[in-house]
């Protein structure tokens, strides 16, 4: 049953400021929000306000209890959104966050773009946790006013939603509730049908918003209908949706490398698991002392069952790792003895004097000296390293098989009539170009530990790219496109993905401008009065295994390789089990 968006909104409002926190006669911003809030026509409860310094875990404190325990509607917050060190507050808002709304962020950044061209300096981000919508507001009284008045309209339609109601009645009042004639009523034209998908516990509410594959060109659009949103907000969306993958057996040998451990490994024997030397020399019994004994036998690093035990007054030569013969207390090195008496034939040691008084257990490694039995040897999200140390490790106890999460399949596909393979050794046409992007992908995702699967060139026909998509879905998690994205007619994935696969595509361009630098390292930066950056990711739903990801990635081979280390490497290594699955960052002027 619908619930009455009437019944009042619950709101707290947080102002993030140093200074505030230190006199409250400094906050401007939380008392304009208040006014903004609690005066008619909005009127909404406004039941909670404080104030906390510039600190991650003092704002993550606050908005977490009143999601969690006091279940407000709305959490607004504002100061520290800034490029300021001591600007936190995106920071402290993103882990928390369930469901990112990058339309809110979108409308939050234009709407102070319109202003000023310092708003790019601004970091926003919005989102839902549990039934709450969290939105962060800039520091300024003025910017902060400007913000919530912008999204003022449509908060009341969000939190409807989000108390379980289905947003009918504002749907038909916004409508007009306009009835419209189906094609058997004789009514030839085209309508806009506005469809709402809405989302599970770990997707935010989507609208299809790709252009129609029937529609003629002269009806494509002029202007992307996706919004722009940063990038960490892109991160933030694809690290809700690359979940662990399932853990699996595998053998102990050289295909471990670069997996990750989902248990913990407990050594199945002992080692040592023998009584072993540690140097070339002679076993004795340490009570008899120094002097010149008969060598009973050899102990080689070698199985030796049937060695007879050590008896008083006697030696036995043994090598380094050797098994110390039962009865024997002690190890004397080779370099404190000497040759009292060989065999006639010269091939047998049979006296030997020994010079040294050694103490028992001297120069003995005893069982399980090393690692017992039981003994943790390799703990759960250990990664399994190409130096080699834990596979060996692992042989060295016993270990044959381990339980490790399985690392996700990638498809790598290219896109376009223009695209030739790079192997391929006629002259090019005119206006063909050789594919870079699926070498380079494969190479990059190969290099990082993931299995690559050649998905070829697939041309711009509809029919033909939605086939080779349906194929690859049978056997792989993630599938990495190149073109195909941006506004030109034939760039097909949007649509197809949509209106043919079913996918819920999450977003659609983001707010950056990738580089490589003359040394081979990645850059980007945000370059807001730029309308191309097409980067997409869409999800597809499988009733028979996991959500399937798919990334398509812009066609230029620069922007593909940083969209590829910027959103789908760390979206892999968060699937492998990785627990640090983020790539190292670095902030450089």
């Amino acid at each position: 049953m619908e619930q009455n968006i009437s019944s009042t909104i619950t709101v707290g409002i947080l102002t993030v400021s140093d200074t505030a926190s230190k006199d409250l006669s400094q906050d401007r911003s939380g008392p304009t929000l208040r006014t903004i809030l609690s005066t008619p026509p909005v009127s909404w409860a406004i039941s909670e306000t404080t104030v906390v310094p510039d600190d991650s875990d003092a704002i993550r404190k606050v908005v977490v209890e009143w999601c969690d325990k006091k279940q407000l509607d709305l959490v607004v917050t504002t100061g520290g959104t800034g490029f300021a060190a001591r600007d936190v507050t995106p920071e402290a808002i993103t882990p928390i966050i369930e469901r990112f709304t990058p339309g809110i962020t979108h409308i939050l950044f234009a709407t102070s773009l319109n202003v000023t061209p310092f708003a790019a300096l601004s970091r926003p981000v919005s989102g839902i946790r549990n039934k709450s919508l969290i939105i962060t507001l800039p520091g300024s009284p003025k910017a902060c006013k400007e913000n919530i008045e912008a999204i003022l309209g449509i908060l009341p339609h969000a939190i409807e939603l989000l108390r379980g109601g289905t947003g009918k009645s504002l749907h038909d009042r916004m409508q007009g509730k306009v009835d419209v004639p189906t094609a058997a009523q004789g009514h030839g034209h085209d309508h806009h049908h506005h469809h709402h998908r809405h989302a599970n516990r770990n997707e935010r509410e989507v609208i299809p918003l790709s252009q129609s594959l029937d529609a003629p060109v002269t009806r494509r659009p002029r202007k992307s209908p996706y919004p722009m949103i940063p990038v960490d907000e892109a991160v933030g969306i694809i690290a809700s949706h690359a979940q662990r993958l399932e853990a699996v057996l595998k053998l102990v040998d050289d295909s471990l490398v670069g997996s990750i451990l989902a248990d913990d490994v407990f050594a199945k024997e002992s080692v040592p698991g023998y009584r072993a030397s540690i140097v070339d020399g002679y076993a004795v019994i340490a009570s008899d002392g120094p002097g010149t004994y008969p060598v009973a036998s050899v102990s080689l690093a070698a199985p030796n069952p049937d060695q007879a035990p050590l008896q008083p007054g006697q030696i036995a030569r043994i090598t380094t790792g050797g098994p110390v013969p039962a009865g024997a207390t002690a190890v004397a090195m080779v370099e404190d003895t000497t040759l009292e008496k060989a065999s006639e034939d010269g091939k047998r040691e049979e006296l030997v004097r020994t010079y040294t008084k050694i103490t028992d257990g001297e120069n003995i490694r005893e069982v399980g000296s090393d690692c017992a039995v039981g003994e943790l040897v390799a703990p759960k999200n250990t990664m399994v390293s190409a130096v080699g140390g834990e596979i060996g490790t692992l042989a060295s106890v016993g270990i044959k098989e381990v339980s490790v999460y399985r690392k996700p399949r990638v498809g790598v596909l290219s896109t376009g009539m223009e695209v030739v393979d790079h192997t391929i050794t006629k002259d090019l046409s005119y206006g063909q170009i050789r594919d870079t992007n699926r070498p380079t992908l494969l190479a990059a995702v190969r290099a990082a530990g993931f299995e690559g699967k050649d998905l070829g060139i697939a041309p711009d026909s509809s029919e033909e790219l939605e086939q080779a998509l349906r194929d690859a879905m049978t056997d792989v998690d993630v599938i990495v496109s190149t073109g195909g994205v941006s506004m030109g007619e034939m760039d097909l994935l949007k649509p197809i993905l949509e209106q043919k696969l079913g996918a819920t595509i999450h977003f659609g361009r983001v707010l950056m401008k990738p580089g490589l630098r003359a040394d081979s390292t990645i850059c980007f930066y945000s370059k807001p009065n730029s309308s191309r950056k097409p980067t997409t990711f869409a999800t597809i739903s499988s009733s028979s295994s996991a959500e399937k990801l798919f990334f398509a990635l812009p066609g230029n081979p620069v922007s593909a390789t940083v969209t590829f280390y910027l959103f789908v490497l760390p979206a892999l290594r968060k699937m492998a089990g990785f627990k640090d699955w983020e790539l190292p960052v670095l902030n450089v002027e």
